[in-house]
């Protein structure tokens, strides 16, 4: 007996509707196997990211309240104005950026190849990347103390806080150098 509905028979209707459903099925089942884009594309690496970011926004945190003794005598820098609290604001945001840009998953290191420059001094990318790997939590706590430690100066900074610029320039550089001794140099840490 024939359909009349569009002129199609109930055999015929069976098998496309069954094609339909088998191609669904093998559609959704490959889209599966590629996997889900990455969430994260880790162009720089951590190095990159050390020195065109966290270096570069440390050093300016550090320098914008601090004293210089030289050939003009002693030289006091601070913030003088709203344009330049606002300065130091952008560095410290960057900063504190920099410490969720490093903890991205599956960052190298350094460039495949790039060796320490002192190596004498220092471990190699590939022994920092090992450590790092083998110990994320760690590797995470680092760098949410270096976050903290910004947060902090970013505090004192919208107080326009001298003094809580230096403290916390202070807390800035022990986070850092905690986080360099144990994935930087850390046989120094073994001379003391």
């Amino acid at each position: 007996m024939r359909l009349s509905y569009y002129g199609i028979g109930k055999g015929d209707m069976m098998r496309k509707l069954f094609g339909f459903t088998a191609a669904g099925v093998l559609a959704l089942f490959c889209s599966g196997c590629t996997g889900p884009e990455p969430q994260y594309r880790t162009t720089a690496t951590i190095k990159d990211v050390m020195d065109s970011i966290v270096d570069p926004n440390a050093d300016f945190l550090w320098k914008a309240v601090s004293t210089e003794s030289g050939a003009k005598g002693i030289v006091e820098h601070a913030p003088q104005n709203d344009d330049d609290w606002k300065e130091l604001r952008r560095h410290a945001i960057a900063l504190m950026e920099a410490t969720n840009t490093l903890q991205i998953p599956l960052r190298l290191v350094a460039k495949p190849g790039e060796k320490s420059e002192n190596p004498e001094v220092e471990l190699s990318p590939e022994v920092i990347k090992t450590l790092i790997d083998s110990d994320r939590a760690s590797w995470i706590k680092h760098n949410h103390t270096l976050h903290d430690a910004t947060a902090a100066m970013l505090t004192a900074i919208e107080a326009k806080n001298t003094n809580g610029v230096l403290d916390a320039g202070d807390s800035i550089d022990k986070a850092c150098e905690a986080c360099h001794m144990q994935y930087w140099y850390p046989e120094k840490r073994k001379v003391k």
